[in-house]
């Protein structure tokens, strides 16, 4: 209840001082790939639960609407630079949830500046629940640290095997040591699972044509933005 209550209370701080950026257009979101969910607003995440299917097209659809609208000000990856909220700790459950559809949908205006646009209308539920979704799965501030030398190591072995020749390690093993990395890491919001480096590179190197170097590729982003 503490958290909850501190939370807030510096989400709205911050809204507070944020700079205006009504005049951004904002940009469409391509939502084609999730379930409808009615007109009415709904207060709880619906991706949250709904799969792991719709759970990782949900991120990758919120990544790319995120980035486009919301990063400006709330900072890129969700990382705030101290000019709005950082949303990465709007927690992962239902007050959390109804904070965030409120403005959202009805934005934020003070002293008659806007403060943050209306995007409800304009840019839909379907693209607000999946921005959601992308922003309370990004991973806690350090939640990388006890794993940065490994990570580092399976990011050096990757693309070694992207330019030998045919027939390397075992990637299986690879692949389930990342997975079972991305287990430990911790989202700043309390959602159960991050969509961390570690969990996007064991997906990379799975099945039966595995992609090396856009797995270590985003090793080495993520290891350097994570510093």
């Amino acid at each position: 209840m503490l958290r909850t209550l501190v939370t807030t209370a510096s989400l709205i701080a911050a809204a507070t001082a944020a700079h205006s950026h009504g005049d951004v257009a904002p940009q469409p979101v391509n939502t084609d790939a999730l379930p409808d969910v009615g007109e009415e607003w709904l207060t709880e995440n619906p991706y949250r639960d709904a799969g792991d299917e719709i759970w990782k097209a949900a991120i990758e659809i919120g990544d790319s609407g995120y980035n486009q609208n919301c990063a400006r000000c709330h900072g890129l990856g969700g990382v705030s630079g101290g000019l709005a909220p950082d949303l990465r700790y709007l927690e992962a459950e239902e007050y959390g949830d109804e904070w965030y559809a409120e403005r959202f949908r009805d934005g934020m205006t003070q002293n008659g500046i806007t403060k943050m646009p209306a995007f409800g209308e304009l840019l839909g539920q379907k693209a607000a629940w999946a921005i959601r979704t992308y922003i309370e799965t990004r991973p806690d501030d350090g939640a990388l640290d006890d794993h940065n030398s490994r990570l580092k190591e399976i990011r050096d072995l990757l693309a070694e095997w992207e330019s030998a020749a045919p027939g390397h390690g075992d990637v299986q093993a690879v692949q389930d040591e990342l997975s079972e990395i991305a287990t430990q890491i911790e989202t700043g919001s309390g959602a159960p699972v991050a969509d961390s480096i570690a969990l996007r590179a064991a997906e990379m190197i799975s099945g039966e044509a595995p992609k090396f170097a856009a797995a270590a590729e985003t090793l080495t982003i993520g290891l350097s933005a994570a510093r």
